[in-house]
C-alpha cells in the first residue's frame, strides 16, 4: 500500500483508534476469515495482535480509506506501524510475528509477490463458496474482548 505511514490519522472519516499494535482487519462473516481470527487469538501467546471485523464502523472506514471496497471484503488488512499490509503480505507479515513455527510460511516470499497475490486472490475469491459464510459476524468470547476494536 503506498500511503504515508499513519495516514488515516488526518482522515476525519476514520475515527481515532488505538494502533499501538498490530490489527487484522478481516471479514467477520467468512467462516475461513473468522477462523484464521480465532487462529490468532490461540496462538499469538504474546498478544501482539489485536482484531477488528470489517463489517464494523472503522472495519470500513478503514477499508474505504485504503481504497479498498467497504462491502466486498477481497482482503484482510493488516495494520502495523501506521502501514495497510495487503494480500500475501499481511499474511505472511502475521505468521512472522506468531513465532516458529509459524514464522516458517516466510519461506513464501521466495515467490514472486504477484503470484503469491494471485494465489491469495484465488481463496478470498472463492472462499465464500468453499468455507461458507457466519450467518452472523464473528464476536469474540468475552474473555478475548480486550484483543478486539471496534
Amino acid at each position: 500500500m503506498d500511503r504515508e505511514a499513519f495516514s488515516y490519522r488526518g482522515d476525519p472519516a476514520v475515527p481515532a483508534f488505538p494502533d499501538d499494535r498490530p490489527i487484522l482487519i478481516f471479514d467477520g462473516n467468512c467462516v475461513l476469515c473468522s477462523s484464521f481470527a480465532q487462529f490468532i487469538l490461540r496462538t499469538d501467546r504474546h498478544r501482539h495482535f489485536r482484531l477488528m471485523a470489517a463489517q464494523s464502523p472503522l472495519g470500513a472506514a478503514l477499508y474505504t480509506h485504503f481504497g479498498l471496497n467497504p462491502v466486498d471484503y477481497e482482503t484482510n488488512i493488516l495494520v502495523e506501524g501506521g502501514q495497510a499490509w495487503l494480500k500475501s503480505e499481511g499474511s505472511i507479515r502475521v505468521f512472522e510475528r506468531l513465532g516458529f513455527p509459524w514464522s516458517l510460511v516466510s519461506v513464501a516470499r521466495l515467490l514472486p509477490r504477484p503470484l503469491r497475490d494471485w494465489l491469495y486472490e484465488i481463496v478470498a475469491r472463492n472462499r465464500l463458496r468453499w468455507f461458507g459464510v457466519r450467518e452472523t459476524c464473528y464476536l469474540p468470547d468475552p474473555s478475548e474482548a480486550d484483543r478486539f476494536i471496534g
